[in-house]
């Protein structure tokens, strides 16, 4: 395999394992980049980067000043949201032609609220292969450093321009049970902040992750009727790409009733009834007696069903 044109490789055993993997050919490689801070891209990137007959980006002037910054220097081919099904039959001639393709957005995973998804899904079409490259990802950075505690998250990406199709939006979201993950640009971030509130009430917690990775970044968490406040008590916060974080909803009883009889099920097939509910009250930090019960309740219900076969 050639060895990479970045003069980042200056350790042999990392220059090692990162040629050691295979990087067949006839593929199309979704590489992420780096979502402001250059320093953020991993070195099977780079390498792949080095390895590329083609790299497919979003703008070709900002991919060639990132390339360049990496000692890198490839063939360009513009692929952005106006033309991707176009480009994407000359990405797959490529393709079927023995090359390896990357696909890069300007920041951050392709396809992921960025160009990219439409280009993928032809290419899987047309039976080729598509091998990702994992990187730096505004999303779940902001949601690791927000501290809303939550095993479940729900990326909406960026809400429409239009304020009555953003509000019905928002409207559908307020009894999500997940951290929501927002995209949102500088110029909307104070009239979408404020149509949050009306949707998600004052007392959710909000987290407002900006300018994330760069000189001046800035996480800030706060309740939902303090936000407006705190966007415009600094012309600075105007500026820069946002990704808002909601509180997720709370569970309701019945939320947790549901979960409850799921977890008791799985059990009962290999669990004593007491057990089952012993097991059930440590996962779900619900009472055992009232697991107990239940737990009766449908071992019963099972055994009704197998007389009745």
């Amino acid at each position: 395999m050639s060895q990479p044109e970045s003069p980042l490789f200056a350790n042999a055993t990392i220059l090692e394992a990162v040629t050691r993997q295979n990087y067949p050919a006839a593929t199309l490689y979704v590489v992420a980049t780096p979502i402001g801070n250059v320093c953020d891209i991993s070195l099977r990137a780079l390498h792949l980067l080095s390895l590329a007959d083609v790299v497919a980006c979003e703008d070709t002037r900002n991919t060639a000043q990132l390339m360049t910054r990496y000692g890198l220097h490839k063939p360009l081919l513009a692929a952005h949201q106006h033309n991707e099904r176009e480009v994407s039959d000359k990405i797959i001639a490529r393709l079927r032609a023995g090359e390896r393709v990357a696909l890069v957005s300007d920041a951050g995973t392709p396809a992921v609220s960025d160009p990219g998804a439409k280009i993928v899904d032809a290419v899987r079409l047309a039976g080729l292969q598509v091998s990702p490259l994992p990187g730096a990802s505004a999303a779940i950075s902001a949601l690791s450093a927000s501290g809303l505690v939550h095993d479940r998250f729900y990326f909406v990406g960026f809400l429409p321009s239009k304020a009555g199709q953003r509000d019905s939006l928002l409207q559908s979201l307020p009894a999500v049970a997940a951290t929501l993950i927002f995209y949102e640009a500088p110029h909307r971030i104070v009239d979408s902040t404020l149509a949050m509130l009306a949707a998600f009430g004052p007392g959710r917690k909000v987290v407002f992750a900006r300018e994330l990775t760069k000189l001046f970044e800035e996480i800030h968490r706060c309740t939902l009727g303090e936000a407006a406040a705190w966007l415009t008590a600094d012309t600075h916060r105007e500026k820069g790409e946002y990704v808002v974080l909601i509180e997720a909803a709370a569970e309701t009883a019945e939320d947790d009733q549901l979960e409850a009889k799921r977890i008791l099920s799985v059990l009962l097939k290999e669990c004593s009834v007491k057990q089952a509910a012993s097991l059930a009250a440590q996962i779900t930090g619900q009472k055992k007696n009232a697991l107990y019960q239940l737990a009766l309740q449908l071992k019963g219900q099972v055994s009704d069903e197998d007389d009745n076969q």
